[in-house]
C-alpha cells in the first residue's frame, strides 16, 4: 500500500545547497556552443592559474585572460577575471550582466540577464549561496542579499535582503 501512494505523489527533488557548491551546474560537453558555461570556464582557469606554482602558470594565465576576453565580447557580460564567484553560478542569458571585482557572490546563485551588481557609496554587495537575481535588477551598495532570497525583474536593491524573501520595486521592498 505505501508503494501505491509513493506512485502518486511528485518525485521529491533535493533543495538546492546554500553553501556547497553544485559544480554540474556549470559543467559543460567540450565542444557544446554553450557562451555563459564558456565564460565561466575562463574565470575558473584563470584562479585555477593564479593558485599554479608551476613555471607555465603564467602562460596558462595569459591564456586564460585571453579566452576571457574572447568569452566576454561573445556574451556581452562585464565580469571581471578575478571576481569572488563561488560555484554553481548560472547564466542563462549573460547579455549586459555588469559585476563589480569587489562584489561576493556565493555558490549555486542565478543571475539572468542586464543584472547590475556594483559599488555605490563606497560599499560593494554580497550576495549569499542560492540567490535568483531576476532580469533587470541592480543590487547596489553595501547590501547583503541572504541565502535561498529573490530579487524580481528590474528591482532596484538598495537595502538587505532577508533570507527566504522575496524582494520587487523600485527601491525593492520585501514582499
Amino acid at each position: 500500500m505505501l508503494d501505491d501512494l509513493r506512485q502518486l505523489l511528485p518525485p521529491v527533488t533535493p533543495a538546492i545547497s546554500s553553501k556547497v557548491p553544485d559544480w554540474s551546474r556549470e559543467a559543460k560537453p567540450f565542444f557544446a556552443w554553450i557562451p555563459s558555461r564558456s565564460l565561466l570556464a575562463s574565470i575558473r582557469a584563470h584562479a585555477r592559474a593564479r593558485a599554479s606554482r608551476a613555471p607555465w602558470a603564467v602562460l596558462l594565465r595569459k591564456w586564460a585572460a585571453l579566452r576571457h576576453r574572447f568569452w566576454s565580447v561573445v556574451t556581452g557580460a562585464d565580469i571581471p577575471v578575478d571576481c569572488r564567484i563561488e560555484g554553481g553560478l548560472l547564466l542563462p542569458h549573460p547579455n549586459g550582466v555588469v559585476i563589480h571585482p569587489e562584489a561576493r557572490i556565493g555558490p549555486n546563485c542565478l543571475i539572468f540577464q542586464q543584472v547590475t551588481i556594483g559599488v555605490a557609496n563606497g560599499g560593494v554587495p554580497s550576495i549569499e549561496g542560492h540567490v535568483d537575481i531576476g532580469a533587470g535588477a541592480k543590487v547596489l551598495g553595501a547590501v547583503t542579499v541572504h541565502e535561498h532570497a529573490r530579487i524580481g525583474a528590474n528591482a532596484v536593491v538598495v537595502h538587505d535582503v532577508p533570507a527566504g524573501a522575496t524582494a520587487v520595486g523600485i527601491p525593492a521592498r520585501v514582499a
